[in-house]
């Protein structure tokens, strides 16, 4: 007998009618922007599944989302961690669930592409994702309010970090301080971020007519997190040892590569920075007590922008897009004073 069963929902009428859940908020709203086809196919799913509409059944298509998905290649890290706050603490004026969806960091283009084949967001922040034309076709076709953060494409709204500038800043600063012998420690995984910021540092060795050593350009052996850990910051300051030959100064390509860096660099009896200056990115809490040199990115604020964004495009669809580079600064630390005579 219909009734007495397990209360059907939106999803399952979805998934029965073969489309995404805020195609069938549209139609449950007599949208006009679903074909005649398309209203077809919901309805006779409705009919099926005898599905009873709630209130909150019918908030997408007046754009008002229920779910607020975070696509983040990885939510372990400090970096992402302080993005997520700034979201976190934002929140509260949407009347929104969260859920946090880790795409992965080893391939994060398809973790994104198969999140968004799944349908299940009504508004999302990307962090750190690119954009294909999959994942643009994708969201022409759902609809969904989004917001790029650490990344761009001319049709969304974007908050991207300026990691060529980050990337100059961390070479001006080592050879100002007087270091002509520069190294970086590289992830694993080349992303458009990382070849940006080993662009900037090259760029400014090549600006200040400073000889670029490619053989102390090195990633460690750990792939976890693309090499963005502190195993992999710990394995590379012993291929130096290895290779019998240091860098007078190390860029790392993020604040936990620098933590397991300096690390190992103290079991070596390499002292810091007296025997070898290191600085890191991203400006996380626990570089300040290390009294590490860092690259801040702002990424609290960034978290911040980026949900305040999201609530304004909610309200107001049609408002012109807000793109926007965020430029980094540099934190000097005791990590990369002035070597001694």
């Amino acid at each position: 007998m219909k009734g007495k069963g397990k209360k059907i929902t939106i999803y399952q009428v979805a998934q029965r009618a073969g489309v995404a859940i805020s195609t069938v908020s549209r139609v449950l709203n007599n949208s006009p922007n679903v074909s005649e086809k398309t209203k077809d196919k919901v309805n006779e799913a409705i009919t099926a599944l005898n599905f009873r509409p709630q209130v909150s059944a019918r908030k997408l298509a007046s754009r008002e989302p229920q779910m607020l998905a975070i696509a983040v290649p990885s939510f372990t890290t400090p970096y992402y961690n302080e993005v997520l706050k700034g979201v976190k603490d934002e929140i509260n004026d949407l009347d929104l669930d969260i859920v946090i969806y880790n795409t992965g960091s080893k391939n994060p283009k398809e973790g994104i592409e198969n999140f968004f084949y799944r349908g299940t967001a009504d508004a999302v922040i990307a962090i750190s994702i690119d954009i294909t034309e999959t994942v643009h076709y994708q969201l022409q076709s759902s609809d969904i309010p989004i917001i790029l953060v650490g990344s761009s494409h001319p049709a969304y709204n974007y908050f991207e970090l300026n990691n060529r500038k980050g990337g100059f800043l961390a070479g001006e600063h080592l050879i100002k301080q007087g270091y002509e012998k520069l190294g970086m420690i590289k992830p694993s995984l080349n992303t458009g971020s990382s070849v940006e910021r080993e662009e900037g540092f090259i760029e400014a060795m090549r600006q200040f007519k400073i000889p670029v050593h490619k053989k102390f350009f090195i990633s460690g052996e750990s792939t976890k997190h693309a090499g963005y850990t502190e195993e992999a910051g710990f394995e590379a300051i012993f291929q130096y040892d290895r290779m019998g030959e240091f860098p007078d100064a190390i860029f790392c390509s993020n604040d936990t590569q620098a933590i397991g860096a300096y690390h190992a660099l103290n079991k070596l009896g390499i002292k810091i920075p007296d025997d070898i200056a290191i600085m890191g990115y991203d400006n996380i809490k626990f570089t300040r007590y290390l009294d590490l040199t860092t690259i801040d990115q702002k990424m609290y604020t960034v978290g911040v922008k980026a949900t305040r964004r999201l609530a304004s495009i909610i309200r107001h669809p049609n408002e012109d897009k807000v793109q926007e580079i965020i430029d980094p600064i540099l934190v000097p630390r005791e990590s990369t004073k002035k070597p001694k005579s």
